[in-house]
């Protein structure tokens, strides 16, 4: 059964005529997997559309601004804050089937691939000729490039690899005028205009859809090696990813886990920590494998000091990957423990985290809420989660102002409430917090430049 009523027929028609019938749902059955994401919100679109190149991208973006038909790009739906939910109905342009590498050029360091590629293919792809893509969020396996671009989602490695504003060199897109864009070089170094490149990247689809991305490669590190530094509290491991981070050698990967999570990952995989842990450091450091022992050993003498309590360093593959697994398990494991959590991706400089963890957990201890806190310490990104209990009535009316003065502490400490989540729907009426007005009237005025009849995402990223 089809139900189109709320899309004008002629419409319905002019979209099967530019993706094919074969490629548009309408049944509500078939819409359902694209009326949510990560988030768990959810809210039916009225159709979903497939394109396999950027011309059908391009003729559907100019059918909906001519009908002024909402519009949802959408990847894989990994989005934690509700950035793939069509709340305003319409048209979901789902990209997966856009997963081609387009070209590899090995002496330019430049890869072209198109959005709805996953970043894992991307790696396996950039990895046949030695390269690797700098983002690598851990949601790699089922997150899309254009995903990764629209929240600028760097993962583990950005610490020392950067982020997608760091690593793209140019994009290709329509606007939401149904205008078709190409920006940047290909080049590692350009200077002429504006740069609209790093403006898309991290809009969450409110300005554009990318359909192709060039992504910056760098050449695969001869020799990885990885650490696990574990600290009797929490204030001693920030303060070790300071001391870590002032030193010249930058690891590729500093991830902090708190002692909340370290229990919650004891009830859920098997770890050999100590009992004593109070907090833990992953760390990764790459390079020549010439280099690699000194480099190591740097990292080393500062991550010891006031605190530790153990360093071990693993011998082989299967020993890195059992310390991984512990980084892991804390998703699936705070997902069964806690369904309903609150979690925030706020960062702050290195320098201020450790006095952010220890005021983080005096504002949930006097709100009377479970707070577990990991993520990626070396450029400040952690991942605050509210262990909310829905039926717990006093818990429910202290989460908004516990959240507000966590908020309020980060923007204090010269932080950002966004790391890589994003905004989307969870965040909106924050923003006011970190900009001010001149700043969000510039931000419209661009939107209404880029998506005059206001179609792209709406609901998102700008506050009403």
């Amino acid at each position: 059964m089809s139900d189109t009523s709320k899309l004008n027929r002629e419409f319905i028609a002019r979209l099967a005529d530019i993706v094919g019938a074969g490629d548009l749902l309408t049944d509500p059955a078939d819409r359902w997997p694209y009326s949510y994401d990560n988030s768990r919100r959810q809210v039916q679109p009225d159709a979903v559309v497939f394109p396999v190149n950027h011309d059908e991208v391009r003729d559907c973006l100019r059918l909906c601004n001519h009908y002024k038909v909402p519009l949802l790009a959408r990847g894989l739906g990994s989005s934690t804050t509700g950035s793939a939910v069509p709340v305003a109905g319409g048209l979901v342009l789902a990209l997966e089937r856009m997963s081609r590498v387009l070209r590899v050029s090995p002496e330019d360091r430049l890869m072209v691939v198109e959005a709805g590629i996953t970043n894992s293919a991307a790696q396996t792809a950039a990895g046949t000729c030695g390269f690797f893509w700098g983002p690598a969020p851990t949601s790699a396996a089922y997150s899309t490039v254009g995903g990764n671009l629209a929240c600028n989602a760097g993962g583990p490695s950005s610490v020392k690899y950067g982020t997608p504003r760091d690593n793209v060199l140019g994009l290709r897109m329509v606007t939401g005028a149904g205008e078709e864009l190409r920006t940047g070089v290909y080049t590692s170094k350009g200077v002429m205009g504006y740069d609209l490149t790093r403006l898309v990247i991290g809009s969450e689809g409110t300005l554009a859809v990318i359909t192709e991305a060039t992504l910056k490669l760098t050449p695969k590190p001869e020799t990885v090696r990885t650490l696990r530094a574990v600290y009797a509290d929490m204030t001693a491991a920030a303060a070790a990813v300071s001391r870590i981070m002032a030193q010249p050698v930058t690891p590729c990967a500093l991830e902090f886990i708190d002692q909340a999570c370290i229990e919650m990952i004891r009830g859920y995989a098997q770890t050999d920590l100590p009992r004593n842990a109070g907090a833990m450091l992953l760390i990764e450091v790459d390079g020549l494998a010439s280099q690699i022992e000194s480099s190591v050993a740097a990292v080393e003498a500062t991550a010891r000091g006031d605190g530790l309590v153990e360093l071990w360093a693993a011998r082989d593959q299967q020993e890195t990957e059992a310390l991984w697994a512990a980084r892991k398990a804390l998703s699936p494991a705070l997902r069964k423990i806690a369904p309903r959590k609150i979690n925030e991706d706020i960062a702050v400089p290195v320098s201020r985290m450790a006095e952010l963890i220890s005021r983080l957990q005096e504002i949930s201890k006097r709100h009377g809420i479970t707070n577990v806190n990991f993520g990626h310490a070396g450029n400040g990104n952690i991942h605050v989660n509210l262990l909310i209990d829905p039926d717990d009535r006093e818990q429910m009316k202290n989460a908004e102002p516990c959240l507000q003065e966590i908020f309020q502490l980060v923007l204090a400490l010269d932080g950002t409430l966004s790391g890589e989540h994003g905004v989307g729907l969870e965040k909106r009426r924050f923003m006011s917090l970190e900009f001010d007005q001149v700043q969000l009237d510039i931000m419209r005025r661009i939107k209404r430049q880029f998506d005059p009849n206001a179609i792209l995402n709406p609901g998102k990223l700008l506050p009403d």
